[in-house]
């Protein structure tokens, strides 16, 4: 972490906002020597809530995004990205779902892609599934998620021909301690926006009645049994038309 580059950022920031670091300090519920602490390039101690709650004050927020081994750490979460969205296929298409990856979209600035869109004809049911391999920010994850149930109808409609009865969502994760510590934590929230867990997505996923907003922890070898027919997991299809 930059610690100079971060403090040069606050201060710059707070600056052009014609604020005092009082007026950045009360509304993130910090010190104003707390502040001035991180201005001056010392983020030594100072939590993730607190820089993160500085940062707000001034109307610009922070991301933190560890390095390592130059472009090795993209590669090391897009392996258990793939893993976990090839597991996903696998399962949804032996249950008898049509899918889509990479789905992108721009609509009226708007943009984005759909990690898997999954077509169910007999219920025409469509739906968003947004593969985690970590958590991450719960907002980062809940507004594109929004936005993608919202248009998913349309992109569907547009582009396969399909128009779907109900647009439901999903969001995936590994099933481990580290993933299930995560939305623990932001329980008062998930609890909320993905109301439904892994044994009802599942049980919805064979027979999709009734609205979903789900979340899946996906243990592969749990899992890899999950389809009565093996011989039934097809490859991929790129129609998402109605059969």
């Amino acid at each position: 972490m930059n610690g100079q580059r971060i403090g040069a950022s606050l201060r710059a920031l707070r600056r052009r906002g014609g604020l005092r670091q009082e007026d950045v300090a009360r509304p993130a519920g910090v010190s104003r020597s707390t502040v001035a602490r991180i201005e001056g390039g010392d983020v030594s101690g100072i939590t993730v809530g607190a820089l993160t709650a500085v940062f707000e004050a001034v109307g610009a927020r922070v991301e933190i995004r560890p390095l390592w081994r130059g472009a090795a750490m993209d590669r090391l979460l897009d392996e258990g990205h793939a893993r976990l969205s090839g597991q996903t296929l696998k399962l949804l298409l032996g249950w008898g779902w049509d899918t889509q990856v990479e789905v992108s979209f721009a609509h009226y600035g708007e943009r984005g892609s759909i990690d898997i869109l999954a077509w169910h004809a007999p219920s025409r049911t469509l739906l968003v599934v947004e593969i985690k391999s970590e958590l991450g920010s719960v907002e980062g994850l809940l507004r594109p998620l929004d936005v993608k149930a919202r248009l998913a109808g349309g992109i569907a409609a547009e582009r396969f021909g399909c128009r779907a009865a109900q647009v439901c969502s999903m969001v995936v994760l590994p099933e481990n301690a580290r993933a299930r510590r995560q939305v623990a934590r932001h329980a008062a929230v998930l609890d909320i926006a993905l109301p439904h867990r892994s044994r009802e997505v599942r049980r919805w996923l064979r027979a999709p009645v009734g609205a979903l907003r789900g979340l899946w922890f996906l243990s592969s070898s749990r899992e890899a049994g999950a389809t009565r027919n093996p011989s039934a997991i097809r490859r991929v299809r790129v129609d998402a038309k109605g059969r």
